[in-house]
């Protein structure tokens, strides 16, 4: 859910308190994201955790100026802070990995359990499972399906944009996306099931 204009106005003029609400409740959602988009070259080298909390901090950096009039605005922006953190991110390992003596352990993930809160926005987590094991099934599921059905997925039950907001950045009708939508997640319900978890499936509608 977007924040509310007063919310977003309070954390522009600079309300530490805004502030702490506009972001916590993003937190979930990004820890998801990182999760599914990191590749095995950033993930063995960033923690996800601090991954999210730099893009915070570059977002509370540059708040004031953002302009988030129309709705989803501000999640929208958000997001792309995170791809732009992601994809500097990318750029400065892959030109490390070139350089052997440079390679680092890989660093444990420390906040499962925001992800998998991110992940319920669009699939129930298993009560049985533990948190990791839950996570690394949803993962798993995930990157079973194609690269659309994925994208489409994170875009609308993460990023939160509306059919019509993806059609026009991807060339396609609003219809058109709400019916690829309901093909993705019901296909994500199948991929899900087929991993052994039948109280796990997600929820239904193309938003």
């Amino acid at each position: 859910m977007e924040p509310s204009d007063e919310i977003l106005a309070r954390a522009q003029a600079g309300d530490a308190e805004a502030r702490e609400q506009l972001l916590i409740r993003e937190l979930p959602g990004l820890h998801a994201w990182f999760r599914v988009h990191c590749g095995e070259l950033v993930r063995g080298r960033e923690s996800i955790g601090d991954l999210v909390q730099s893009v915070c901090r570059e977002a509370l950096q540059d708040l004031a100026g953002v302009q988030c009039e129309a709705p989803g605005s501000f999640r929208a922006w958000l997001y792309g802070v995170a791809r732009n953190k992601l994809l500097r991110k990318a750029e400065h390992h892959g030109a490390l990995r070139r350089n052997p003596a440079r390679e680092t352990d890989a660093r444990p993930d420390d906040a499962e359990h925001l992800a998998l809160q991110g992940f319920a926005s669009f699939c129930t987590p298993s009560r049985e499972a533990a948190s990791h094991e839950e996570l690394l099934r949803i993962e798993r599921a995930l990157a079973s399906l194609t690269p659309d059905d994925r994208e489409l997925i994170l875009e609308s039950r993460l990023v939160g944009r509306s059919a019509r907001e993806i059609g026009d950045a991807s060339g396609r009708s609003e219809v058109a996306v709400r019916k690829a939508l309901s093909r993705a997640v019901a296909r994500l319900g199948i991929a899900l099931r087929g991993r052994g978890s039948e109280g796990s499936s997600p929820h239904d509608g193309a938003g």
